[in-house]
């Protein structure tokens, strides 16, 4: 394994195929996979789509949740293997939740998403985060989307600064643009 740094953030829309070219991103051997968001076995919608995840992977793969366990930030200060972080937008969702922030002041989670980005300029392996790219679409009706659309947006912004490559998956097809 290499130990030059090398941050690839890949951005998309639902079902664009981010996440699986993101897999396809990371090197052979060990990876470190950080799933953001935990298993609600309520939601059969949502454990669906983490099955899907799941049997995409190689079983080597070693599975983190932040939801439950370290902060993501945390996590990228600590070092290790080749990471894989799927995906931002349920960290931030997670984030908002536990700030009580859906109703507060915008910038709120702020100076959770400047350790974030602090910690992804730092990190010195192969790091490779998946994020929804949600700006082209329709202005949301409700506060609450457009707080999330707001956030995630500055948050992919401040990455894409700090990444060393870009990629934007649409319709399955990806386009570097960084």
């Amino acid at each position: 394994m290499s130990t030059a740094a090398h941050r690839t953030l890949v951005l998309g829309g639902a079902r664009s195929g981010k996440s699986g070219h993101a897999e396809s991103l990371m090197p052979a051997g060990d990876v470190r996979y950080v799933a953001t968001s935990s298993l609600d076995p309520r939601d059969g919608d949502w454990a669906a789509r983490v099955a899907e995840h799941r049997r995409r992977r190689p079983a080597h793969w070693t599975t983190v949740e932040t939801a439950t366990g370290p902060g993501l930030a945390c996590l990228l200060r600590a070092g290790g293997p080749p990471t894989l972080v799927d995906d931002l937008g349920t960290w931030l969702t997670t984030e908002l939740d536990a700030a009580g922030a859906w109703d507060a002041p915008r910038g709120t989670i702020g100076p959770r998403c400047d350790e974030l980005v602090d910690a992804v300029a730092h990190h010195t392996g192969t790091l490779v985060l998946v994020s929804p790219e949600v700006g082209l679409g329709v202005i949301p009706e409700t506060r609450s989307g457009r707080l999330f659309r707001d956030e995630i947006g500055a948050l992919n912004g401040r990455l894409a600064q700090v990444c060393d490559e870009v990629l934007l998956a649409v319709a399955g097809l990806t386009v570097r643009l960084k």
